[in-house]
């Protein structure tokens, strides 16, 4: 049996922001039921002890949303009781959970540190650039909240990363906004490409990120982060360090970046399984937890193809020299060449070399560069 990683929505799609670029609340707004409101203990539990008894020797528990946070503290202590219950193998179990951070107090902190939870934080740079998008129901900006949830985490040891979302505004502000993390000891970053609405790929939104843009800001930011590499001054940047590894003949850890979907078990509030993330939609259920096995759920997910298909690769990228490194990307940016396909290509011309550096250099110091 292998080891499988779930990511549960507790809350399923709501949130106390109205972040203006969020690709969930477009997803829902795709699919008939747009939220299945709080999951209940019974579908956790059923979640946890069906996860448990079809893993090997490791398990991972990650919590996302909409806001998870919104389920409250108790539901998250009930998650630790049940992992425990049913942990009868010996398991190495690890949780996470991806925030907004605006929820964040004492006794979250506390309950974080206590339990090992990593926690994942929403933040899109500075007062300024971060509040432009990511406001609240009334349109207030969320940073002074975000940044007072950090130094709560940092109180109480917790271990976190910042997630950025890369949309026309970060993309342009980049050497600020790492300046800035750098400032605050941020040093653990992942960049995310932000994404146009299901079906409006091709309208220009205020926050849509174009290929010249996104060309722009992975050079720029590689320049920053190798030379830091250089000095000595390590910065964890996700993206690049994945790109290291697979020079170095390891498998990449984000899924998208090996060029077919791996097999992910993705559970909304009602305990519905979907193959992704980005594909929480009623064409792709793979069924409920509630009823039936992983087993049952992984035969559904051959029978409608979903990593089959993502295996495709666009025949330009067949003759690509950068075809080994890029691999066609995520499959949710293929429309049916991936939408960055520019951008990638403009960065690897500009720092193959550099990062074949990257890579002997980490080669060096033992391979110790994988991110949290």
């Amino acid at each position: 049996m292998p080891n499988i990683s779930v990511l549960l929505k507790p809350a399923s799609g709501m949130c106390n922001l109205r972040c203006h670029y969020c690709f969930y609340h477009d997803e829902v707004k795709n699919r008939e039921v747009e939220s299945y409101g709080f999951m209940s203990e019974e579908t956790l539990e059923n979640v946890i002890r069906k996860a448990l008894d079809y893993s090997d020797t490791a398990c991972s528990f990650t919590y996302q949303g909409g806001e998870p946070f919104l389920r409250g503290l108790d539901f998250y202590r009930k998650a630790v009781v049940l992992q425990k219950k049913y942990n009868t193998k010996g398991l190495h179990i690890s949780n996470a959970i991806q925030t907004n951070g605006t929820c964040l107090d004492e006794k979250w902190a506390e309950f974080l540190k206590e339990n090992n939870f990593l926690v994942g934080i929403s933040l899109d740079g500075t007062g300024f650039i971060h509040d432009r998008f990511r406001v609240d129901g009334q349109g207030e900006g969320s940073f002074v909240r975000v940044m007072e949830g950090i130094g709560l985490l940092k109180k109480y040891g917790v271990d976190f990363n910042i997630l950025t979302v890369v949309h026309a505004m970060t993309a342009k502000k980049i050497t600020q906004i790492y300046d800035f993390y750098k400032q605050n000891g941020f040093t653990y970053l992942q960049f995310i490409p932000c994404l146009n609405p299901i079906a409006r790929e091709q309208e220009r939104f205020a926050y849509t990120l174009t290929p010249k843009a996104y060309g722009h800001f992975l050079k720029t930011l590689f320049d920053l982060w190798y030379n830091d590499l250089k000095s000595g001054v390590i910065v964890h940047i996700q993206q690049f360090e994945e790109y290291v590894k697979m020079l170095l003949l390891m498998p990449a850890n984000v899924c998208g970046m090996n060029g077919v979907c791996s097999c992910q078990h993705v559970v909304e509030a009602d305990g519905e399984v979907y193959p992704c993330d980005f594909y929480v939609l009623d064409g792709y259920r793979l069924g409920s937890l509630n009823e039936v096995s992983f087993d049952r759920i992984n035969e559904k997910r051959k029978e409608i193809r979903f990593i089959e298909e993502s295996a495709r690769m666009h025949e330009d990228c067949r003759h690509c020299k950068y075809a080994p490194i890029c691999r066609g990307g995520c499959r949710r940016h293929r429309m049916p060449k991936n939408c960055f396909c520019m951008s990638y290509y403009e960065f690897f011309d500009y720092a193959i070399h550099r990062l074949e550096e990257a890579a002997a250099l980490f080669q060096n110091a033992c391979g110790d560069i994988l991110h949290r």
